[in-house]
């Protein structure tokens, strides 16, 4: 009797073993089949290490990657090939940001019944949120210049144009490969945000100081602090933040991160986004940066100007900026057109700053000067980036535009290229005319 019981109770662990083995296997591809379907060992569905299956198009329908004779092409046209580089992907899979890896999954038809197995052998067509021609006209007004260019819908969250330069032909790849070529800028780098940090100062001074747009700062081209200086480019004299923002005034902003601390100033850079990794459209952008520097010390008024330690992703700049623009709330930035199921449920969003912050910092941001901005009604803040070594700064303009059916956000960044309003903001007044006029 004791022997058919403790074969049964084997038994039954036995099975119970098997149960929880089958669960978990279960669980696991549920979790991770499509990662296992689309790994490059996949031969049903790789040629050569490359997807060959599957098509990729801009959201206009101009095709950017195809397979024709078992073999991955892409865009007829030479340009629109460089300018796409990053958002479509190359032959080898460097490019981990391209659709080619990021959306393998959705490119083979992966589901979990079926697997990578297709009755017709096509693969699928995505559409990416890009415009494939203001990409190239982008790419353009880089005029070969390191640097990224980004545009998105603020109200839907869309990325019309994401531009990372260097960049090259995906169907004649360089034999030696320019350094930095396969990082996609927009979304796998941070910077040194320069003054374009100072709208952060601005919406954290909004909300914790009372009086501070009754205040006033005497700018006379320098700030004491510590056993330190704080040096502005110019001499403003007496003003307020407001005019403080519109002409980029160290000392009005140094004086604020010194009124606010390092912890207040670490809790907005994080709640705005800037810190923290974000995703646009499912890729996990790099993270940024803030140290919090001792009380009442130089590095402290520096990081309220954008300069110490802090880094910002320029995909989470864009991200905040058109936050402000839509009343304080964050559209998820979006890569894959929507579909007519996936458009009927609302973008997710995320309230960063409340209305009135983000109305008062519009109305700071308002460009005054908008003859080099003609048809755009613009709003913006420049960044002249300071990255020592001897080298040029890095020119930053960020920012939207209001113009009716065009609620759309950008972000510029040229690497080492000088001051951001000469050099960054003719390249965003480009690019935003010709998304208005296409």
């Amino acid at each position: 009797m004791n022997k058919v019981r403790t074969r049964s109770l084997s038994l039954y662990l036995l099975i119970a073993v098997a149960v929880l083995g089958m669960g978990f296997y279960i669980f696991r591809y549920i979790m991770y089949g499509d990662e296992w379907a689309s790994a490059p060992f996949n031969a049903a569905v790789y040629h050569k290490g490359a997807l060959a299956v599957g098509r990729v198009t801009d959201r206009n329908g101009v095709i950017l990657a195809d397979v024709r004779d078992g073999k991955r092409v892409f865009a007829e046209n030479k340009d629109v090939r460089r300018a796409t580089l990053h958002a479509v992907g190359d032959l080898q899979g460097n490019i981990g940001t391209g659709a080619l890896s990021a959306y393998a999954p959705e490119l083979m038809g992966y589901n979990l019944i079926t697997g990578s197995y297709s009755r017709t052998d096509a693969g699928k067509t995505i559409a990416l949120t890009i415009d494939s021609w203001l990409n190239v006209e982008a790419l353009r007004a880089l005029d070969g210049r390191r640097g990224v260019v980004m545009v998105s819908n603020y109200r839907t969250g869309e990325v019309l144009c994401m531009v990372s330069s260097p960049t090259f032909d995906p169907s004649d790849p360089p034999g030696s490969p320019e350094e930095g070529v396969y990082m996609n800028r927009a979304i796998q780098s941070a910077y040194t945000p320069g003054s374009t940090f100072k709208l952060v100062t601005a919406a954290a001074a909004i909300d914790n100081i009372r009086d501070v747009f009754d205040r006033t700062f005497d700018c006379t081209g320098e700030l004491e602090t510590g056993n330190g200086l704080i040096t502005c480019p110019s001499v403003h004299g007496n003003i307020g933040l407001v005019q403080g923002l519109r002409v980029s005034c160290n000392v009005v902003f140094g004086q604020l991160a010194l009124d606010l601390g390092s912890e207040t100033l670490a809790e907005y850079t994080e709640k705005l986004g800037l810190s923290e990794r974000t995703t646009i459209g499912g890729l996990s952008t790099a993270q940024g940066n803030f140290d919090k520097a001792p009380r009442s010390s130089p590095n402290l008024a520096w990081s309220g100007v954008g300069q110490f330690n802090n880094t910002v992703c320029p995909a989470s700049m864009l991200r905040f900026v058109g936050a402000i623009a839509n009343d304080g709330n964050a559209v998820e930035l979006q890569l894959l057109k929507r579909t007519r199921v996936s458009s009927i449920v609302p973008a997710s969003t995320e309230r960063l700053l409340s209305f009135n912050t983000a109305v008062e910092l519009g109305e700071a941001m308002e460009v005054q000067n908008r003859q080099n901005f003609p048809g755009l009604d613009i709003y913006a803040k420049s960044g002249t980036a300071q990255v020592g070594g001897g080298k040029e700064p890095h020119a930053w303009f960020v920012g939207y535009i209001t113009n009716e059916d065009y609620p759309l956000a950008f972000v510029v960044i040229v690497e080492n290229g000088g001051g951001g309003t000469a050099v960054a903001g003719p390249i965003a007044s480009r690019v935003l005319q010709a998304a208005i006029s296409s």
